[in-house]
């Protein structure tokens, strides 16, 4: 398959290598950062990417440079022909992963195997029941902590991605770090970013200095690890914990000029930016037949340099910047 990858390669002269794919913005969790409490108006279901029209649209990407394949959602395990999607996809020269919430995650083990997955991201913002429950509005903590053991004890390489809010679950910044003693999982502290109805503001952020400054006052040796090229997140490690723990500051301490992600959405609207509150429709003029590669062009070269035009933090003080930006839900994550 020839590879081209200039129609990917942005006015800043990044390149996009990475495809993250909503699959659904159906989910079976209602987390409060993710979802509005009200919901959201679901895409009907003819608007939605059938698994024909991912594999062919993400094919297009892999020839352009593509490289790895992230699957989300909502849940994207909650779609009924994910495992489809997943053995159709492993047909391409990239890398595939998934971001899951693990409910359902024991299902699709075998799956998971036959289509080379090996890394798994699974959404767990609580080690406390209660709080689990008041974030995700479902009674699933013992479900979900069950399969990251279970994917663990598969072999696979699972990051637990946990979202800080202050004053909720910044009291259990050390208790995740304390799983990385025993468990070889990289537990992933995530800044609270602004989305459509989930009541952000800056006050609710825990950052990635104040994150650190918890881990340091509890442990005395914390080892800075290399990071991966294009990598989100910046790596440590306890001395002698067999697992790792990481931030991902996208508010505070921001990576845009390393980035190489593009997302598309699951009724395949495209974003070249997970902030900016534009996107552009592939999947109308893709079912009409019309050449999509100009489409895909046009939208990469109009990313802004940093966090979709909000190049300083206190512009993430006006709602009118962010506020139009869809729920992560309906994103993907």
């Amino acid at each position: 398959m020839k590879k081209d990858s200039d129609i990917l390669t942005d006015s800043f002269g990044r390149k996009h290598q990475y495809l993250r794919i909503s699959l659904t913005d159906r989910c079976n969790l209602r987390c409060t950062y993710c979802m509005p409490e009200e919901g959201i108006q679901l895409a009907p279901r003819s608007s939605i990417m059938s698994y024909g029209e991912i594999y062919s649209i993400a094919r297009l990407f892999v020839k352009h440079g593509v490289t790895k394949i992230r699957l989300t959602g909502g849940e994207p395990l909650v779609r009924k022909d994910a495992g489809i999607i997943l053995e159709k996809l492993a047909l391409l020269p990239a890398e595939l992963t998934i971001t899951t919430n693990g409910i359902l995650a024991d299902k699709h083990i075998d799956t998971f195997r036959t289509c080379r997955i090996k890394k798994i991201n699974v959404s767990l913002d609580s080690l406390c029941p209660e709080k689990f429950l008041q974030i995700t509005r479902r009674h699933s903590f013992n479900k979900v902590y069950g399969n990251i053991l279970s994917l663990i004890k598969e072999g696979f390489n699972v990051k637990i991605n946990v979202v800080l809010v202050r004053g909720f679950n910044d009291n259990e910044i050390i208790d995740f770090v304390k799983l990385t003693k025993e468990l070889p999982v990289c537990v992933r502290f995530i800044e609270f970013m602004p989305f459509d109805g989930n009541r952000w503001n800056l006050d609710k952020i825990v950052s990635f200095e104040q994150i650190l400054k918890q881990v340091n006052a509890r442990y005395p040796e914390v080892i800075r690890l290399a990071d991966a090229a294009n990598d989100t997140s910046e790596n440590y490690q306890i001395k002698g914990h067999r697992g790792s723990f990481a931030v991902i500051s996208s508010v505070t301490r921001p990576f845009c000029g390393g980035c190489n992600r593009i997302r598309l959405t699951a009724n395949g609207h495209l974003k070249n930016c997970l902030f900016s509150s534009t996107e552009t429709d592939l999947l109308t003029p893709f079912r009409e037949g019309k050449d999509i590669e100009p489409i895909i062009r046009n939208t990469v070269l109009a990313k802004k340099k940093i966090r979709g035009g909000m190049e300083e933090i206190k512009q993430l003080k006006d709602p009118a910047l962010h506020s139009k930006n869809r729920s992560m839900t309906s994103i993907g994550g």
